[in-house]
């Protein structure tokens, strides 16, 4: 088996690995870091939670403990989607950095710009950004992205679904083309594609998984869910995956609760607290200093249930999240794989339920069809109560011999009912013709009618 002390990293970080407690690098780490030392461009293909970070880090530091950045010209540049994933970079780099004498700047929303712009003065060796707020300071003037030696996206796929693209396609002709590049997605979907075909020079491409396949380590179930009327469909959907987790019991140490709507993250946590739950909603719209508080409140184990939409979630890397509840079926099939993956990281077992309403079959389906496996349907833990049977009175036997008379079909009354004329009777011969009443001219012949 492989170990890192076989990777040729520097020695000061392998010092800091050995330190953090790792031993053997995972399947992507193993495959990125030897053509990354190497000088090569890398194009690394995995699912989440297999130490992608780590795989541009460590070759990151090793290239970069040589040099001295200068002021407003970063040497390296890490571009990441959201600000929690920037932010569980940077932890990373503090890691792994920490026998280095390297700089680094967090470039995120939710700081100002003064303190920022203090870092970036200072001059950086890795500056670790989201793609707006870096152009926002480059639009400022502020920051100089010519010095950039090594160039890092992760999390693409995750780029493209916020409509990012535009703006890394922007970032890459800012920096200059002899840069070397790696670029880190779970799945690679024809944008992404066209991008590494024209940014990526000759790059090494590791896969270590068929592309959008869950871990083998996440035991998975859907509850088809059907609700008893349309007006209660939320209220029974919630009472649903309470019920799961309750049914989970003790095995369920720590969870995330997936939902597709802002909206809907505010009202599940609020439910779950109501009946009793230790749960937190997070998600864009919070304030960022709630947001830090809530992920370092899980992460600590003070916090059991986190209620979270896709991009709050997505730098999140807790190595032992026993569960993971999709309350609703993600309408991107990739974002499953994502979901899923917060949990059975670093070769631990974990568990994922999806509920599934009708509406959402069809979005289950291109799940399915993705990872390339039926994933087990499970049984709906609420059972719905069982209408009254009518009960027949049989008090008055009179009564109940009436009641057992069959009723006249309508076609039978119908059919008995006797038919009456216009008239206010319905006795006497049937009319034929005009009858007596006929007028006289009638009767006249034509020569007859014209003489007169």
């Amino acid at each position: 088996m492989t170990k890192f002390s076989d990777l040729n990293l520097n020695p000061k970080v392998l010092k800091a690995v050995d330190e953090a407690g790792y031993e053997s690098p995972t399947p992507i780490q193993a495959g990125a870091i030897p053509p990354a030392l190497g000088g090569r461009d890398v194009l690394g293909i995995a699912q989440t939670g297999t130490g992608k970070t780590a795989s541009f880090t460590l070759p990151m530091l090793s290239l970069l403990a040589r040099g001295r950045a200068r002021a407003r010209m970063p040497r390296s540049l890490v571009l990441c989607p959201t600000r929690e994933l920037a932010a569980q970079v940077a932890e990373n780099f503090d890691t792994y950095s920490k026998h280095l004498k390297l700089t680094k700047a967090l470039l995120i929303g939710g700081v100002s710009f003064k303190e920022q712009d203090a870092l970036i003065d200072k001059g950086v060796d890795v500056l670790i950004a989201t793609p707006g707020r870096l152009l926002d300071h480059f639009e400022r003037g502020k920051l100089l992205l010519t010095g950039v030696q090594i160039m890092v996206v992760d999390e693409a796929d995750r780029m493209l679904d916020m409509g990012f693209i535009p703006d890394i396609e922007r970032i890459f002709s800012l920096t200059p083309f002899t840069r070397q590049t790696f670029f880190f997605s779970a799945t690679m979907a024809p944008e992404i594609e066209r991008i590494t075909n024209t940014f990526l020079s000759n790059p090494a491409r590791i896969e270590v998984a068929r592309q959008a396949t869950a871990s083998e380590t996440i035991e998975q179930g859907v509850v088809m869910f059907k609700a008893s009327r349309r007006d209660r469909a939320a209220s029974e959907k919630r009472k649903v995956l309470r019920a799961i987790i309750d049914l989970e019991g003790e095995k369920c140490t720590n969870a995330i609760i997936f939902c597709n709507r802002k909206t809907d993250v505010d009202i599940c946590a609020k439910s779950l607290k109501k009946y009793g739950y230790n749960a937190a909603p997070i998600h864009g719209d919070l304030d960022q200093s709630q947001r830090m508080k809530t992920l370092d409140a899980f992460r600590d184990g003070d916090l059991r249930l986190l209620v979270a939409s896709d991009v709050a979630a997505r730098g999140l890397d807790v190595p032992s999240v026993s569960h993971v509840f999709n309350f609703d079926v993600p309408g991107h099939a990739e974002d499953y794989v994502h979901r899923i993956g917060r949990t059975g990281r670093a070769g631990r077992e974990g568990k994922a339920f999806t509920i599934c309403e009708t509406r959402d079959e069809k979005a289950l389906a291109a799940i399915e069809a993705l990872i390339q496996k039926e994933i087990p349907r499970v049984g709906n833990p609420v059972k719905k109560p069982e209408p009254k049977k009518r009960e027949a009175k049989t008090a008055d036997p009179g009564k109940a011999e009436t009641a057992e008379k069959p009723k006249d079909t309508r076609q039978e009354r119908s059919a008995n009912r006797p038919r009456r004329g216009r008239g206010k009777g319905d006795d006497g011969p049937k009319v034929i013709g005009m009858g007596d009443h006929m007028p006289q001219f009638i009767a006249l012949s034509f020569s007859e009618r014209m003489a007169s």
